[in-house]
């Protein structure tokens, strides 16, 4: 099938569940990108940044930028001006760097907390009790440049749908607890929006379980060369 097929198959498997689709574009050309943009998608994923800063510089700028691989702080300069979600923060030194760089930008930048959830050493993020100390931080309400909308996490890659889905219930568990307890509410910096997590092995298992979000590369490119 074509990206355009591709696409539109994954779309139409979303549809029941209002989840979008998060295109990840790392090591794919200009012109697949462009197919891509061709079909009306605008929500591009991104591992790295200068490949993410190199790509925005040549593509059309309508496009909506997310990075979704892990970030380093001396790196937060680079994406400031135009990144659309940050889905990867692991830390407060993180979210602090990138406030700080929301503020030079004059921008206030959306952020997810990242979440450890699978069974693998290779996986950043976040345990509950780390996710709740950055939002209760005594610090969160002076982050005038930074917005926390949701989560993100991983599944193990493995062939074990069970335990797929069982980390994803897990996940879920976690944001509607933060949800239902408000918590980092009162700082006026949180807003519980966004589950980001699905990829292209397992983002129908993501939205069965309450996924806003899926990142989907190789589903619709193939496999990378």
């Amino acid at each position: 099938m074509s990206i355009a097929q591709e696409i539109a198959k994954i779309q139409s498997e979303l549809a029941p569940y209002s989840s979008k689709l998060i295109v990840v574009t790392k090591t794919r050309s200009i012109d697949e990108l462009l197919s891509v943009h061709a079909c009306g998608i605008l929500d591009f994923g991104e591992n790295r940044v200068q490949e993410m800063v190199d790509k925005q510089a040549q593509m059309p700028q309508d496009i909506r930028w997310h990075q979704i691989g892990h970030l380093q702080t001396n790196k937060v300069k680079y994406i400031a001006p135009f990144i659309h979600l940050i889905h990867s923060v692991d830390s407060f030194a993180l979210l602090k760097e990138i406030n700080k760089q929301a503020a030079k930008n004059n921008r206030v930048i959306p952020c997810l907390l990242q979440m450890y959830i699978a069974q693998e050493e290779s996986k950043f993020g976040l345990d509950k009790q780390e996710a709740t100390e950055i939002l209760e931080h005594p610090e969160l309400a002076s982050l005038s440049n930074i917005e926390i909308v949701g989560l993100m996490g991983m599944a193990t890659f493995t062939e074990n749908t069970n335990q797929i889905q069982s980390e994803f219930k897990e996940l879920k568990a976690i944001f509607e607890t933060f949800k239902s307890q408000q918590m980092g509410i009162a700082s006026n910096r949180v807003h519980w929006q966004e589950l980001s997590m699905g990829m292209s092995g397992d983002y129908l298992l993501a939205v069965q379980e309450g996924s806003t979000m899926v990142r989907v590369g190789s589903a619709i490119f193939g496999p990378r060369a």
